[in-house]
This record gives structure tokens, sequence and C-alpha cells, in this order.
């Protein structure tokens, strides 16, 4: 059974933040990860790059958990990059060597992806329904769909 996080906030006006979003997001994959057998770890603090750990009884698995949204009519996008203020400045840090995959939610479907960080692209990462060419370029939502079990890293 999937269930949808939603937080209610009646003083708010607007739609939720991307800090609702990516807490959400966080939660519903947390949720899901749990109930295929994993057991999940979450850091202490913000400092780290990844979001959780996830055991799944032989590694342990260092996880960036990312909202996707839709992009084109057959494509979701992610980003695969931190975006952060420091004393005013705008800054991008990509995760390499930080993490060892992302965890998308596609919240539209609640549909999860799981991605090796030595697959995902820099700063952006599609990922497409169908096309009218079969191109290697193209990230293919269904090669990363997951299904309950970890992809070889």
């Amino acid at each position: 059974m999937k269930v949808k996080f939603f937080k209610v906030y009646p003083h708010r006006q607007c739609m939720a933040n991307s800090k609702d979003r990516g807490d959400e997001t966080e939660a519903a994959i947390i949720q899901q990860l749990i109930e295929d057998g994993y057991s999940v770890a979450i850091p202490f603090g913000d400092s780290d790059k990844y979001d959780i750990v996830v055991d799944s009884g032989k590694c342990l698995y260092r996880v960036q958990c990312k909202t996707a949204w839709q992009n084109k009519e057959e494509t979701i996008r992610f980003n695969t990059h931190s975006q952060t203020t420091k004393e005013g400045e705008y800054h991008e840090d990509t995760y390499d060597g930080e993490i060892d995959g992302f965890v998308v939610r596609y919240p539209q479907t609640e549909t999860l992806y799981w991605i090796p960080i030595t697959q995902a692209t820099e700063q952006k990462m599609e990922l497409r329904f169908s096309a009218d060419i079969d191109h290697p370029s193209i990230n293919w939502a269904e090669d990363y769909e997951f299904d309950g079990s970890i992809p070889r890293m």
C-alpha cells in the first residue's frame, strides 16, 4: 500500500515550499525502503551530502533523496547538484565521492527511481518514458525504476 505524505499548514496560503516537498519525498522513500525490508538510518544534522543511509544487510549506501518534476511530456527531471547560499553568494556543488546514489520520487505517480552516482549526469538528469528513437544518451525511466532491489553499483 502506498501512502502519500502531506503537511497541512492552515496559516499558509501558498503551495508547499521546496523544504516541505523534500521532507515529503524523504519520508515516502524511507517508508518504501522499510516496507521492502531495508534498514534506514538518518544522519544527525544536515551537513552531510546524503539524506539517508540504506543498509542492505551486505552493504551501506549513502543516498541523496530527490523530487522529480515533469520537464516535457515524456520526461521527468531532477537536480543532481546541491544549491546553497553562503555569505550571500550562490553555490552549486556536485555529489561526486559523497554519495552512492540518488533515490528519486516522482510525486504524480509515487514512483521511485534509483540512480547510481556513476550513472548520473551533471547538474540535472532527465528520465524519459518514450521516444521516437533509441539513442545511447537517453536515460530510460524504466531502467532506473526501483522494484525493491538495489541496483548494482
